[in-house]
Order: structure tokens, then C-alpha cells, then sequence
């Protein structure tokens, strides 16, 4: 299947989307739980009873802010964590349901709007008799094209095939705005995922108890498809996998834009990394085949993929078909019958997250129904949801932090004039959108039909391959979003110097349009800070004012900030999530940057919003106090064990104390706010103290 198809720099890696027949069938319950509980106070947008004012500000700021709130919070069993994201997820996803039963009161035997088509498609995804009756049937004609692999070419059409169903391929095609002429767009490939979260779970000793469950788990998928000798063969394929790990690249150099960036003809591709048939791999993939050897292809990590090319090439062939048999059943588990969901679920979520309980069906439905239509769904989310004059607030508040971020940058003692004025056309040139996208998506073409779980979900990755191949060789839209609006997150788009904020995270504890200026500030002000600041991070500040990669900084300033960031990074270094687990600065730079630049932003903009009147204490706090409180009640989060070992290796946003905790304490207004002084576990003097932006 294919995956992300863009370098973004988000707010949060687990973005949670918002997140029918005619003769009704034995079907899985739709009915929502109760209402969710709510991170904040609704009387002035923040929750001081959630506060432990027993810890010192100075101790532990996520804590004080935080800690009554966190000790009485319990994660649901069908979650791995539970916060404000995780609330505003829930309720976004209770609203989408809202939308697929009222799209359901009209089922067709043969759906043809884009209502009937998402009638249909969360009406058969709720039919679990019919799925169990299936069982492992619907895998057939996949499992038969695996068998009939035969040679190199035979092999390359399945890995192609990865693009537009449920086959799985170690090489990951995208067509993405050209890093080196972001005004079009250019095919990539990169190394893809295998079966575990990272190469380190295959390498490291302290992951060899997950590497055993996933050797089981290999098992027992292998054993439902009816592939033979499933146990040799899921130590087999394990093995194989490991090796395939020990050639790909870490995430921390996957994050260098400049080594990712490797231009050549597929002709070239072939040379660098035989033993692939590239030419088979492309064509059946829906690249033209005219004079395809001269096509020009951007390759992310030439030597990981011929490393892991070579593998593949000694590997025996027998292992290869269990290998893509195992992941075709682990990408089609989600629609399939009970007990592959249950095994998908056990290992994927229990195993490695710590979830005691696989999510009810319904959610289970909403969740692949905007896979497949998202945008269809975004389109009457924003109308029944998003007001407008909630766009025209937020599109304010965005001009203001941007404004702060024009008068920081010209007092940055670190940077030479020529880069700050630089710097500043490009932020002048950011693009800011809110709410939701200036067009939609149609899925005219789409085909969906009641019943056919398995098939209605292949022609969902189908349609979305052949839109992608549709921006070949084309101008780059500039009105293409990255995420619907209904989902919980933000992002930065480095190509397009633009920032966007989807309807569904513009709400409390982040904005509410009735709540505290201040808190406001802290939340969704810090969120447009970050997200602007991403544009100046370690790896967004190698994007110029046009979206173009290459060096704009002098050698000066880039050794200058890259001291500062190293300064930054050994603080995250230093924090231990579990005991002997810590963050790993490198991985989680942009975000820290990210964190730390759009509080301070958040903080210049409230301080601007005054108009040179005092800020007005409301409950006892200061105005100052508040925006650092806003900050911090965002990220109130709780996380599962598993889940935050996991985060620790994979994600690259650090552990949520760490994102309230290590700003603050370089922050020196955050030090007069709350009394801060030597002694404080979290002081910092002053020379020790990173300023960036």
C-alpha cells in the first residue's frame, strides 16, 4: 500500500482523523460511546483544577500545570494514550459518524454519488458476518500472483502493485513537489517501512521480546492465509527482514533533506542498484513506458536501497513469497475476518502500543471510510462544523504571531544581515491556510460496492494511486492539502513556504473563541508559532523564501545555529522517558525548535495584542503565567508503557513533559512569571539558556 507522499513537519505524529445495503444484514453495532471528557474549562478556556499546586513550578512545570488532571485521567482501553489531541479526535470522529449514518439512510445496489458511495462503503465495512464468512477467501488472486513469482520482473510487478492495493514492496514510490523546483512535481523513491516500527527493533538487544512477538505473529498471519509451514517460515522471514533493516538507513538521517535528495535517470537507478528490475517495477506501477530509461527519478537512499536490493537478490526465493504473503495478510487485516483483525490488533496495537482493547467496529468503519473518501467527508464536516466567521478569527490570530515572528527576527544576534533579510521574505512569503482547502476532491470514478469489503478497499488505494500519477510531469497545485479537516493536527509544507491549521484542531483547549486572550495565545498561538518556526528549523531553513533546496545561510550562520541546536539537542538527550530510555535529540530537532520558537512567538504576540496596557490577571494569574499554562495544558497526555518506549525510538516530537518542561525552562519571561530560582530542578542560568529565535 502506499504511504505518506510528503515531507512534513506536523504538531503531532499521531494525527487522529475525525479521525449500505439494501437488504440490511447482521452488522456490527455503530452506536458512539458516552461523551468524552473535556481537557479544559469551558468558562474561560482554562483548567486550573487539572493543576497540582503542590509541585513547584520551578520542579516540574508540566506537572504543576498538569498533574491532578493526568492522575485522575484513565486511558480507554481502545487507546494507547489519552489527552486533549485524543478528546478532540473523539469528537471529531463522533461527528464523522453522524455523517456516514446519515449517508447510509439511502443505501443502492450500485452507488453513484459520492453520498451513496459513502453509504455503502461503512455499511459493508459494518457487515462482520459477512466478512468472518469470507474468511481468508477474498485473498485468493493475490496470494495466487504471489506463488506464480518467478523471475525479476514477475517480482518488481508486485512490489508495484504495493501502490494500488494490498501487496507490500520495501521501495516506496511517490510523486511529490521537486525539492530543487518546488513548482513541479517529481517521482521519488525511498526505502519503506517493514513490518516492525524501526530498524532498531530488529538490531537492538532491549527490543528482542517485541522481535519474538512479531516472529509470532508472521506465524500466525502465514497461518491464516493457508501459507505453507507457517512456523519455518515465519523464522525465516524475520531473519530475512533483519538483514533488510541493517541496510536501510536510521530516522535521523533520513531527516538530512540535502543526502535524501539524489537525482538520477532510471537507466542510472538500474546501475546504482541492480538486481531490481526497475524498468517492470515502473511501468506496471502506471509511469509511461516512453524512453522510461531517461525519465528522471529522485532517489532518497541509493545505498540502502541497493543493500537492501542485494538481499532480496541472495534471499531464497521461497522466503521472499512467505515474506510478501505475510504482508499482504497484515495489510489487508483491517478487512478481512475477525481473526485477522484480532491478530493485526494483538500484535500492531497490544503488543506494541500496550491497548488492552481493539476499538469497536464502528470506529473501526469510520477510520478505513476516510481513508478511502476523506475528503468527501472533509467537504460536509466544514459545513456542519466549521462556521465561517471561525476561519476569519483564526486567520487573524495567525497575522499577529506572524508579525511577532518579523519583529524576533530582527533582533537575531546570530545571524548576518544578508540571512536575516533572507529570512524575512520568506516569512513574508508564507502562506497561511485555515479551516479547510480552497477546492475539493471528487471521487468520481471511484467504484464501491455493498458487500465487497476487501475489493471496496483495494480500489480505494487504486483511486488514490491514480490521482497521485495524475500530478506527473504537471505544474504543483498549490490548493492541495495534506490532511482533511477533520483532522486534529497542523503541518508545514517546506515547498510551498505554507502552513495549515484543518478545522478540527481549532477548538478548545487549543482556540476558544470565548475563553482567556492569553490562553488562546498559549495554545493555538503557540501552534502557528511552531509551525512557522518549522520553516526555520534544521531542516526547513534549507528551504528558501520559494520553497527551493539549497544553502541560503552563510557558512557562519549555519555553524552558529547549528551550535545552538546541538546546545538544544543535549537537553532532550538528556531526558529519560522510562528508565534507561531517553529522547534522542537528533530525531526529535525540528520539532524541539519548533516547540520552543512558537511558544516564544506565542508570548511576543500576546504581549503585542496588549496595545502597551497591562495584561489583566484573571483567577489569580498573570497574563504571562497563562500563556505558559495555555502551552502546557495541550499537551496534557498520557501515554501507555509500550506506547511511549515505542514514541522514543520512532516519533520525532519528544514526550509531552518534555515539550512543556524544556521550553519553559529556556524561556527567561517563564522564569520571572512563576518565581523561578537556583535550586528549581528545571532552572537553567542564564548562559546555559537557548535562544534561537
Amino acid at each position: 500500500m502506499t504511504g505518506k507522499n510528503k515531507r512534513l513537519s506536523s504538531l503531532w505524529l499521531g494525527a487522529v482523523s475525525g479521525l449500505a445495503l439494501l437488504a440490511q444484514p447482521a452488522l456490527a453495532q455503530d452506536k458512539a460511546g458516552p461523551a468524552s471528557v473535556k481537557p479544559y474549562d469551558p468558562s474561560w478556556g482554562f483548567n486550573m483544577a487539572g493543576m497540582d499546586t503542590a509541585i513547584k513550578p520551578g520542579n516540574n512545570f508540566f506537572l504543576y500545570a498538569n498533574g491532578t488532571y493526568l492522575k485522575n485521567i484513565v486511558i480507554p482501553p481502545d487507546r494507547s494514550s489519552f489527552g486533549p489531541f485524543v478528546i478532540l479526535a473523539e469528537t471529531a470522529r463522533e461527528r464523522v459518524q453522524s455523517i456516514l449514518r446519515d449517508a447510509r439512510k439511502n443505501p443502492s445496489a450500485d452507488p453513484k454519488t459520492t453520498e451513496e458511495k459513502l453509504g455503502a462503503y461503512y455499511s459493508t465495512f459494518l457487515d462482520t458476518a459477512r466478512a468472518d464468512k469470507l474468511g481468508a477467501s477474498p485473498l485468493k488472486t493475490d496470494l495466487e500472483t504471489i506463488r506464480n513469482e518467478h523471475d525479476a520482473a514477475s517480482l518488481a510487478r508486485i512490489f508495484a502493485a504495493a501502490q494500488s492495493g494490498f501487496h507490500f514492496s520495501p521501495f516506496m514510490l511517490m510523486i511529490n513537489a521537486d525539492d530543487k523546483d518546488p513548482t513541479h512535481y517529481a517521482l521519488m523513491l525511498h526505502q519503506a517501512d517493514l513490518g516492525l516500527p524501526d530498524r532498531d527493533y530488529y538490531l537492538k538487544p532491549e527490543f528482542a521480546s517485541k522481535k519474538k512477538a512479531y516472529q509470532a505473529y508472521v506465524d500466525r498471519i502465514l497461518t491464516l492465509t493457508g501459507w505453507a509451514n507457517p512456523s519455518v517460515n515465519a523464522g525465516k522471514v524475520v531473519a530475512f527482514e533483519t538483514k533488510l533493516a541493517e541496510a536501510q538507513w536510521s530516522r535521523t538521517a533520513l531527516r538530512d533533506p540535502v543526502k535524501t535528495y539524489n537525482p538520477m535517470t532510471v537507466d542510472e537507478l538500474a546501475k546504482r542498484v541492480p538486481g531490481i528490475d526497475w524498468t517492470a517495477y515502473l511501468v506496471a506501477a502506471g509511469i509511461p513506458s516512453d524512453n522510461i530509461g531517461a525519465r528522471r527519478i529522485v532517489v532518497g537512499e541509493p545505498s540502502a536501497l541497493a543493500g537492501m536490493a542485494k538481499v532480496i537478490v541472495e534471499a531464497d526465493p521461497a522466503v521472499v513469497k512467505a515474506w510478501l504473503a505475510f504482508h499482504l495478510g497484515n495489510n489487508a487485516a483491517r478487512y478481512l475476518s475477525h481473526d485477522f483483525v484480532q491478530a493485526a490488533f494483538d500484535f500492531n496495537d497490544h503488543e506494541l502500543e500496550g491497548q488492552p482493547e481493539l476499538p469497536a467496529r464502528w470506529k473501526q468503519a469510520v477510520g478505513r471510510t476516510e481513508d478511502a473518501m476523506g475528503w468527501a467527508i472533509g467537504k460536509i464536516y466544514v459545513h456542519r462544523y466549521f462556521p465561517p466567521e471561525a476561519k476569519a478569527r483564526i486567520t487573524a490570530l495567525t497575522q499577529d504571531v506572524k508579525a511577532a515572528f518579523g519583529r524576533r527576527l530582527t533582533h537575531v544576534a546570530w545571524m548576518a544581515p544578508e540571512t536575516r533579510k533572507a529570512a524575512e521574505r520568506k516569512l513574508q512569503n508564507f502562506e497561511i491556510q485555515v479551516g479547510y482547502p480552497n477546492k475539493w476532491r471528487s471521487y468520481d470514478g471511484l467504484v464501491v460496492k455493498p458487500g465487497d469489503l476487501y475489493g471496496n478497499g483495494a480500489r480505494a488505494f487504486a483511486f488514490e494511486w491514480k490521482y497521485q500519477l495524475g500530478h506527473l510531469d504537471k505544474a504543483v497545485d498549490r490548493n492541495e492539502w495534506f490532511m482533511t479537516p477533520q483532522t486534529v493536527n497542523a503541518y508545514n509544507d517546506p515547498n510551498q513556504v505554507e502552513i495549515v491549521f484543518p478545522a478540527a484542531i481549532l477548538q478548545p483547549p487549543f482556540f476558544d473563541p470565548k475563553g482567556d486572550t492569553a490562553v488562546n495565545y498559549g495554545g493555538i498561538g503557540g501552534v502557528i508559532g511552531h509551525e512557522m518556526t518549522h520553516s526555520f528549523d534544521d531542516q526547513g531553513r534549507q528551504y528558501d523564501e520559494h520553497g527551493r533546496l539549497h544553502q541560503w545561510w552563510t557558512p557562519d550562520d549555519v555553524k552558529r545555529f547549528q551550535a545552538l541546536a546541538d546546545k538544544f539537542g543535549k537537553q532532550y538527550d538528556a531526558f529519560e522517558v522510562l528508565p534507561g530510555t531517553h529522547l534522542n535529540g537528533k530525531l526529535t530537532m525540528g520539532e524541539n525548535i519548533a516547540d520552543l520558537g512558537g511558544l516564544t512567538l506565542a508570548l511576543d504576540a500576546y504581549h503585542a495584542s496588549l496595545h502597551g496596557k497591562p495584561a489583566p490577571v484573571v483567577h489569580g494569574l498573570t497574563g504571562d503565567q497563562r500563556v505558559f499554562l495555555g502551552w502546557a495544558q495541550v499537551w496534557r497526555q498520557k501515554l501507555r508503557e509500550d506506547s511511549i518506549r515505542k514514541r522514543a525510538v520512532t516519533d520525532p516530537h519528544s514526550a509531552p513533559e518534555a515539550r512543556v518542561n524544556i521550553p519553559m525552562h529556556n524561556i527567561d519571561a517563564w522564569y520571572a512569571a512563576f518565581g523561578v530560582k537556583p535550586g528549581d530542578k528545571l532552572y537553567l542560568s542564564p548562559e546555559d539558556r537557548v535562544k534561537i529565535w
